[in-house]
């Protein structure tokens, strides 16, 4: 059997309902962003908040903005790029054939000196 002390339907804190007792809310304006998926998402905001040019859709996660017939372009993902891919933008072939000459013969020289045994 339950105790009878019990508040019922309400939790330790909680305070009155209703708007009488919170207060009115703070005016608000509701903005419209577009997606390039055509979604439409509609976050309120406080008339004095300065709005942002673009918004997250929650539905798919690309930006959002105010123009409906001009959505911004979903963003282009860069490939994974390698270092070995970074390093050819910088280089040359030439370039990278002259290193590697310039790298073995320093190792030949190391050899011949007996520091390095093969």
């Amino acid at each position: 059997m339950a105790s009878g002390s019990a508040i019922r339907g309400s939790r330790v804190g909680a305070g009155p309902m209703g708007e009488a007792e919170r207060g009115d809310a703070a005016p608000r304006r509701r903005v419209s962003y577009w997606c390039a998926n055509r979604h439409e998402t509609r976050p309120s905001f406080a008339l004095d908040a300065q709005i942002p040019e673009s918004w997250d859709c929650p539905r798919c996660g690309l930006p959002a903005s105010r123009d409906a017939d001009n959505p911004p372009p979903p963003p282009k993902n860069e490939p994974y790029k390698t270092h070995l891919a970074y390093v050819k933008e910088r280089r040359t072939d030439e370039e990278a054939e002259q290193i590697l000459q310039e790298a073995l013969q320093q190792l030949r020289e190391r050899v011949a000196r007996g520091e390095i045994i093969l």
